[in-house]
């Protein structure tokens, strides 16, 4: 079995990036949430414990049977792991009469400690935490220390359990990567050879396996996600995969033709399917948002599935499951809060009898894009920004028409090739043009006009969950505000959002 860290949420904002970092030295792991740890077997090399937003003292806080873990195999506490290995091992924990939040220097650390081996003096990291490790367990010694934090890192003596009150695994603590390192590579005995192109080899192998010859139906949405998980599909089954991609009418200007044709060129087995005025008939007259994302995701399923019945003998249905759905799913506090239902065919299998395949699951979405690359996906799919599955369904504001359509995926067109010429396409996370229900005065000429109002919205991210505005040049918004009035009929006004997520989702719908 691959080799494997694991990662025990208690609950942390950070957790996620937590198995980014260890996952970018080409080391596998999971993450668990703390009541549902798996057994300690070989393959799992060692433990990291996430901070969490609860203190030790709470009544409700998480807690573990630490005797499970350690001895067995290295641990590494971050955060509230650390206080929580320390107050259990009946150290003196504190409630800090200052949450300690931000940036701070160790200004004495164990040079010869093998987990802070190549850091240096004054080195920056980043705390945030209410509690504070007053007086650790006879048989921990400090290893680490700030200014303000005598105990700013441990290690139990005798074993190769650990811990720290600073978190590594965000970019401001400056050597990180450093000590992550050197905990998986050199204390957990890791050997990094989890690569993109393993990845390819070994899941190309067991989905061989797994399928044994039958036939698998993908419901491609030209994305990264399922493009990718189609490639690696087609590597194992070849022509056994069957794609289908829906036309909904709420692509892209010219989208649905260029994807398609890229799919040939790739020699996937996709069949185009026309669906615009059905979904436009659907939409008449639905103005609320979440309506209108059941609506179209109500007749993707029944487009899908009726195209899907018409291929015999199919047992299989794949989906581009990436790892933060998983992680989402089984997380400590259970499911999110629903702010929008998400449009995908989540609703198939058990309608249309099948099992369910999903290459992709154990990857994040900077993953799968090099996964893409290293199978030679072209860079135009590879590198395409994320894009709703309601598509410009959720970009229209109030009710959807034809004309409104043609309107935005023309403005769209423009602000897009604009990103692209301008070489801050690949800069930005996700970019998008919204038509608002919104007229304004304006003049063209010595014309008096009364059209809509476009906003254009480019953000930063890493996986979506949080997300910032760009500083796009005003230059290009200046060209590209006047291209969209000048050349787009209906719209008089082009405004940026500048709303960071949160408290803003990315899209407006």
């Amino acid at each position: 079995m691959q080799e494997t860290i694991l990662v025990i949420d208690f609950g942390s904002q950070y957790t996620q990036l937590i198995a980014r970092r260890v996952r970018e030295l080409n080391v596998y792991c999971e993450i668990y949430p703390f009541n549902s740890i798996p057994e300690i077997d070989s393959h799992i090399k060692g433990v990291i414990l996430s901070g969490s937003p609860f203190s030790v003292f709470d009544e409700n806080a998480p807690i573990i049977d630490l005797s499970k873990i350690r001895g067995k195999v290295p641990v590494l506490g971050v955060c509230f792991g650390a206080q929580y290995m320390a107050s259990e091992s009946g150290g003196e924990v504190l409630r800090s009469e200052i949450r300690e939040y931000g940036r701070a220097n160790l200004t004495r650390f164990s040079e010869q400690n093998e987990l802070l081996t190549g850091m240096t003096k004054g080195t920056q990291v980043w705390m945030s935490h209410g509690d504070t490790i007053l007086a650790p367990p006879d048989n921990f010694e400090i290893i680490a220390s700030t200014g303000e934090v005598d105990v700013a890192g441990y290690h139990v003596k005798g074993e190769n359990t650990y811990g720290i009150q600073f978190h590594p695994e965000v970019y401001h603590t400056e050597e990180g990567k450093v000590l992550l390192e050197n905990f998986v590579v050199n204390i957990c005995g890791c050997s990094q050879s989890w690569t993109p192109d393993v990845f390819v080899e070994t899941t190309v192998a067991q989905l061989k396996e797994q399928l044994d010859g039958e036939k698998v139906v993908l419901g491609l949405s030209g994305g990264v996600d399922s493009s990718v998980a189609a490639v690696l599909l087609d590597k194992a089954i070849g022509d056994n995969l069957h794609c289908i991609f829906v036309d909904t009418g709420l692509l892209r200007k010219n989208e649905f033709e260029d994807v398609l044709d890229s799919y040939k060129h790739m020699g996937l087995n996709v069949k185009g399917v026309d669906a615009k005025v059905r979904f436009m008939k659907t939409l008449r007259g639905i103005s609320d948002p979440e309506k209108k994302r059941k609506a179209i995701g109500r007749t993707f399923i029944e487009v899908f599935d009726e195209e899907a019945n018409k291929i015999k003998q199919v047992k299989w249905l794949a989906q581009g499951t990436i790892y933060p759905d998983v992680i989402e799913s089984v997380s400590v506090n259970g499911p999110s809060v629903t702010i929008k239902s998400h449009h995908n065919v989540g609703g198939l299998p058990e309608k249309m009898h099948m099992k369910v395949v999903e290459p992709l699951k154990s990857l994040f979405k900077d993953e799968v894009r090099k996964v893409g690359r290293t199978m030679g996906v072209s860079e135009k799919l590879v590198g395409r920004h994320p894009f709703p599955g309601p598509g410009l369904g959720i970009r229209i504001l109030g009710e959807i028409t034809p004309g409104k359509v043609a309107i935005l995926q023309e403005a769209d067109a423009i602000y897009i090739n604009n990103l692209r010429k301008s070489g801050w396409y690949d800069k930005v996370w996700q970019a998008a043009a919204i038509l608002l229900p919104v007229q304004s005065v304006g003049v063209m000429g010595d014309e008096r006009t009364y059209e809509s109002v476009l906003a254009i919205r480019a953000v930063g991210s890493t996986d979506g969950m949080t997300a910032d505005w760009i500083h796009l040049p005003y230059e290009l918004l200046a060209k590209i505000s006047s291209e969209i009035i000048n050349k787009v009929k209906g719209i008089n006004r082009v405004v940026y959002d500048i709303s960071s997520k949160p408290p803003a989702t990315i899209e407006w719908e």
